[in-house]
């Protein structure tokens, strides 16, 4: 059953671009969290969706929150891409698709292209707002912005 507005996040660990294991509770709780699903390292739409969580890492940090990319790349590869693109938020290996799984993202285009969507997480671990778009990847930043402002504003 996918994951939906109001349930809390799954708990999950995945080796992260510099082949450290990364758990999802250190952050819950702490911070909230920005989870986007994308299908691939070094695709267009996934490099300029990247280039655009990058460019507004530290608005997102000023809000207190944490960004974490995940897809099934394997962390060498988000190493590169890393690299190659200056991201310094975490980026996810979840070769084995598990967490897609365990978050039941969808695919498009008849199951042959794993989704892109964006999971925002508040600080007591429920997920407050979903957006899913494969091809309006730079979408998901403004959406993300916006989710994050309203809940700050609810907790004022």
């Amino acid at each position: 059953m996918a994951i939906a507005v109001g349930d809390k996040c799954p708990a999950f660990t995945l080796k992260d671009q510099n082949d450290q294991s990364f758990d999802i509770q250190s952050v819950l709780g702490k911070k909230i969290i920005v989870l986007y699903f994308y299908p691939k390292d070094g695709t267009p739409g996934c490099t300029a969706e990247a280039c655009s969580f990058r460019d507004s890492y530290e608005d997102f940090k000023d809000l207190g929150c944490e960004v974490i990319g995940i897809s099934s790349d394997t962390a060498k590869r988000h190493a590169k891409f890393a690299e190659k693109n200056r991201l310094s938020f975490i980026l996810l290996a979840d070769t084995g698709k598990t967490v897609r799984k365990l978050f039941d993202v969808p695919t498009n285009l008849f199951g042959l292209i794993p989704g892109r969507v964006t999971y925002i997480i508040d600080k007591k671990g429920i997920v407050r707002y979903i957006y899913n778009s494969l091809t309006n990847a730079a979408g998901h930043i403004e959406e993300s912005i916006n989710a994050v402002k309203s809940i700050l504003h609810e907790e004022a």
